[in-house]
């Protein structure tokens, strides 16, 4: 399952926001209203949405200045969500992509919530 969100403008330059979310508590800034448990520490970030499961992701790669990965924490759950950035005059384009591996029924359950939430995410990281 592959969902990718619309490009925003972003006014920090990559750089900032990487410099930004190097804290992980950082992450909250962006979190959508949906968000009702954060938790962050050093390498990893727990979230849990209305109605869905708490989710820990953890930092699975950095690209300075364009990509920053996070993965599923947990074996049982097996998806990826990524920040796209790519500078320009008036900060940075982002966009998020989200890669799961689940079975049918599964991803029947979660497409909905998730693609609102990737456009929710999208739209808070905007106003930075």
């Amino acid at each position: 399952m592959n969902i990718e969100s619309k490009e925003v403008q972003i006014s920090k330059s990559p750089e900032e926001f990487f410099q930004l979310m190097e804290d992980l508590n950082n992450m909250k800034l962006v979190m959508p209203e949906s968000v009702e448990r954060f938790e962050a520490d050093e390498n990893t970030f727990v979230f849990g949405l209305r109605g869905m499961p708490d989710v820990r992701l953890l930092i699975d790669e950095v690209r300075k200045p364009d990509l920053l990965k996070f993965k599923a924490a947990s074996s049982k759950l097996d998806f990826t969500l990524s920040t796209h950035l790519e500078g320009n005059e008036n900060g940075a384009k982002l966009k998020y992509s989200f890669e799961g591996k689940f079975n049918p029924m599964m991803k029947m359950m979660v497409e909905r919530p998730l693609s609102r939430f990737i456009e929710d995410l999208t739209e808070s990281t905007a106003k930075l």
